[in-house]
């Protein structure tokens, strides 16, 4: 028989995540002279008195915030693996991970607000009320800074905020640094930050076409809604990524002459309808908000919605439908601590794991006044981890 060739098959198999215990052995040296006794320092913890490495911290976090799988499940895939450890020590894990990465995330919201445009917005999260063995309903915040459409300089990023209510007071709090424009779906809690001159409004296009989407099998009135709004997304496709200016031009000449023919059309077809029925309230919920509707076709940097920020919290609510709840407002604020670099990290294009990996390893002797090389857009991984990465 002579060779003529090769045919290959390949199959894809899985070998599961393996723990390694690293040892680290430190000779202890006694002199005869002066009777010291001298040994090497101990190795830096990822985490103050912990003997986990940052590594297992970081598939921890990630595991919990991204894959949305509770501390129990992560404990029972462990113990398969001969691994015991329990809930509570992995709770306090991710406390203290968040405590080693607070540096960095105070960097990372001094970045944000310092911004010109953010997308705004908030969902419920259940909390454990101490005492009662029932939850409350607390709130997580994001503002999400995304300048990809109009080809900005700034790198997209994503910073959470936990508050115990939904009272306005606390994205005042929030935004109390923050001088432009916010895209917002109309919660009344943000008309305060609406009152200076500091802080504008840009509507969202898809709250409105929502509304009418709500009821467009039933009417006819609400389909011609829904394809004049249509009109300005399609318009929106062939600026994307475009400058400010020809963005701003370009929705002079084509846009804002559609939504002016919305508007009289509007105007015209609510009286027609009962105030009471949910078509009339979808046409008040437009003409209601239009001035803040109509900030984007004056201005080339902003977006015709609020989608980002529905995107960055879209983790959250997969992730409430597993754990169920947080144990404590603390771990609400670790929650949006962990959720502002994961979602940083994956807007950037980064394996959020390797990336918290390599930052948890390296924070603790970083100088503070560098903390900004380990930010998503500026981290650059160790020569070993590159290929990976």
């Amino acid at each position: 028989m002579r060779r003529i060739g090769e045919d290959v098959t390949e199959t894809l198999d899985y070998v599961p995540g393996r723990f390694k215990v690293i040892r680290h052995v430190r000779a202890k040296l006694s002199c005869r002279a002066c009777d010291t006794v001298v040994a090497a320092p101990a190795p830096d913890h990822a985490i103050a008195r912990g003997r986990a490495g940052a590594g297992l911290l970081a598939h921890i976090a990630v595991s919990k915030y991204d894959d949305h799988l509770p501390l129990y499940r992560q404990a029972e895939i462990f113990a398969r693996e001969g691994v015991n450890l329990e809930t509570s020590t992995l709770s306090g894990w991710v406390g203290a991970t968040t405590a080693a990465l607070q540096p960095l995330i105070d960097a990372l919201a001094a970045e944000v607000m310092a911004s010109d445009t953010l997308h705004v917005d908030d969902t419920p999260v259940p909390v454990l009320a101490p005492g009662t063995g029932k939850t409350k309903t607390g709130r997580l915040w994001t503002y999400v800074r995304d300048e990809r459409p109009f080809a900005g300089p700034r790198p997209p990023t994503a910073l959470f905020f936990y508050s115990q209510d939904r009272k306005g007071e606390h994205p005042r709090a929030h935004l109390k640094d923050f001088r432009g424009v916010i895209h917002a779906d109309g919660y009344a809690g943000f008309n305060e930050l609406f009152a200076g001159a500091q802080i504008a409004e840009a509507a969202c296009w898809a709250h409105v076409r929502r509304k009418f989407f709500d009821v467009h099998t039933a009417s006819p009135i609400a389909k011609e809604a829904l394809d004049r709004i249509g009109q300005l997304y399609r318009v929106e496709e062939t600026i994307n990524g475009a400058a400010p200016d020809h963005r701003r031009r370009e929705r002079q000449k084509r846009s804002k002459p559609i939504a002016e023919a919305l508007a009289a059309w509007a105007d015209e077809t609510v009286r027609k309808l009962s105030r009471k029925s949910e078509l009339a309230a979808a046409f008040r919920y437009m003409r209601g908000r239009w001035p803040a509707l109509g900030r984007c076709f004056d201005d080339g940097r902003l977006a015709l919605d609020n989608n980002p920020a529905e995107r960055a919290l879209r983790g959250v609510a997969i992730g409430r439908k597993n754990y169920l709840f947080a144990g404590s407002d603390a771990g609400g604020r670790r929650a949006a601590a962990m959720y502002s670099l994961i979602e940083s990290a994956k807007l950037n294009g980064l394996n959020p794991q390797l990336y918290i990996t390599d930052v948890l390893a390296r924070i603790a002797d970083h100088p503070a006044r560098h903390i900004d090389d380990l930010l998503p857009w500026n981290w650059q991984p160790a020569v070993a981890d590159r290929a990976a990465a």
